[in-house]
This record gives C-alpha cells, sequence and structure tokens, in this order.
C-alpha cells in the first residue's frame, strides 16, 4: 500500500479510508446479518413445510384392521339357531384359518361395529362346495336372519346381496324378492383353492369383488353401518386372512 501523505489533503485522504474502511466493516456485518436471517427463515420454512407433508401423510395413511389374528376368535361372538349347541364346535381355528361347520345355522359376528370401510376375507370350499354368506352391516338383536346385507358365497352365487329382515338397497326392485343378483359370471374357483372377497362399504353404497371381479352395487342403503359376519349355513367353509382397511369420510 502506498504510504498516505501528510497536511491537510493527506489528512482528508485518511479520513476518507477510515470512513470507507468502517462503511465497508458495517457492509460486511449487514451482508452476514442478513444471509443468517433468510437462512433462519429457509430453514424454518422447509422445516414447516417438512412437518406438513407428515402430518398429510399420516392423516392419509389408511388403517387397517385385523378382525381374526390368526390364533382365536377372542374378538367375535357367535349366534347359532339351536342354542343348545356349544359355538366352540362349530368356529374353530387351526393353522390359521376359521373352520366354520355349517351345523346348525348361524353365524360369528364382530364385537365391534363398522362403517366406511374394505372388507377383504378370503374362503374355500375344504370337502364340496355349498352355501355360505359374508354379512355386512349386521344389526342387533341377533336372529338367524338378522337385519343385515348378506353378500352371498353360496356356490355360483357369489356376489349376489341378499336383503334380510328389513334391510334394502335401491338394486331392489322387486320388494317380493330379497336377492338382487349379481352382474357378471362367477369367478369362483374349485374346490380346495381360495377365493378372495373384497367389499366396500362407503356411506349407502355397498360394492363386492369377487377374485378381481366386480360382482354388484348396492346404493341409497337403508343400513350403513354394524357388524361383520360369517355365515354358517350347511357344510364346511374355511375363511383366512380376515381385515378390513378403514376409508376416510
Amino acid at each position: 500500500m502506498v504510504p498516505l501523505q501528510g497536511g491537510a489533503r493527506g489528512g482528508l485522504n485518511v479520513s476518507k479510508y477510515y470512513k470507507y474502511t468502517i462503511m465497508r466493516k458495517r457492509t460486511v456485518k449487514l451482508i452476514a446479518f442478513a444471509t443468517v436471517i433468510l437462512l433462519t427463515a429457509t430453514l424454518s420454512l422447509q422445516a414447516q413445510s417438512k412437518g406438513k407433508k407428515e402430518k398429510e401423510k399420516k392423516n392419509t395413511k389408511s388403517e387397517t384392521i385385523q378382525l381374526f389374528n390368526g390364533k382365536d376368535l377372542s374378538n367375535w361372538t357367535f349366534y347359532l339357531k339351536d342354542q343348545t349347541v356349544d359355538p366352540s364346535t362349530v368356529f374353530t381355528v387351526k393353522d390359521d384359518v376359521i373352520n366354520i361347520s355349517g351345523n346348525p345355522f348361524g353365524y360369528m359376528r364382530t364385537k365391534e361395529k363398522y362403517s366406511d370401510y374394505k372388507l377383504h376375507v378370503e374362503w374355500r370350499w375344504p370337502v364340496e362346495a355349498t352355501n355360505s354368506g359374508v354379512f355386512v352391516h349386521g344389526q342387533e338383536p341377533d336372529a338367524i336372519w338378522l337385519k343385515c346385507i348378506e353378500c352371498q358365497l353360496m356356490a355360483g352365487n357369489a356376489g349376489d346381496f341378499v336383503c334380510m329382515n328389513g334391510a334394502d338397497i335401491a338394486e331392489r326392485s322387486d320388494k317380493t324378492k330379497a336377492v338382487v343378483k349379481k352382474n357378471a359370471e362367477s369367478t369362483e374357483k374349485p374346490v380346495g383353492e381360495w377365493n378372495t372377497m373384497e367389499v366396500t362399504c362407503k356411506g349407502n353404497i355397498i360394492e363386492v369383488i369377487v377374485n378381481g371381479v366386480l360382482m354388484n352395487k348396492g346404493t341409497n342403503c337403508n343400513i350403513t353401518n354394524g357388524s361383520i359376519c360369517l355365515q354358517s349355513e350347511g357344510k364346511d367353509i374355511q375363511f383366512r386372512n380376515v381385515y378390513i382397511t378403514k376409508l376416510k369420510k
């Protein structure tokens, strides 16, 4: 650096130099301060955005409820036409599978009541294809034909609706008949093979899919919540992987 000269002119130069130096330091400090503020604000916005996304993700995450734990039937209750028969001789569990003898008639019912869900259930006939059903929106009091919408499992008719004991849907145009036939050809598998039924209950609408094919849709249902039941009706049937996924209202 060239040394500054003395005198008035030199003093003026020195004064300007020091003023320049001070202003420069202040500018650097201001820039640094502004950078810190900007960085802090950016990090805060990023944290808020991440928190919001995590909250939204949590809120949209579907809740799955296992209706059958694979071990026992502790969260179910039972109703049989012949109430002198011990339900434990009709409804049993072995190797993660529910076995229902079919005799006497009746059903196993969830203790809890549900609405707005998608039900997944797998079934097969171990000996011969006969008759059974999955009930949704089951109402109390218990009765052999309780108020509910049956999703039929009768061999060859899986996917029919049966409106039982006062339950109704708009598609039941002939009120003298309880059955609303399915709208597609049967997709049922042979005896011994597992089938899948998915029943979506959303508000007053019910849809039934059997082995990946939409079989039936009921609208304006006059019951929109209740128990889920698996029926004993005639002969042996097996169930597994019984669970629901709650739907957002």
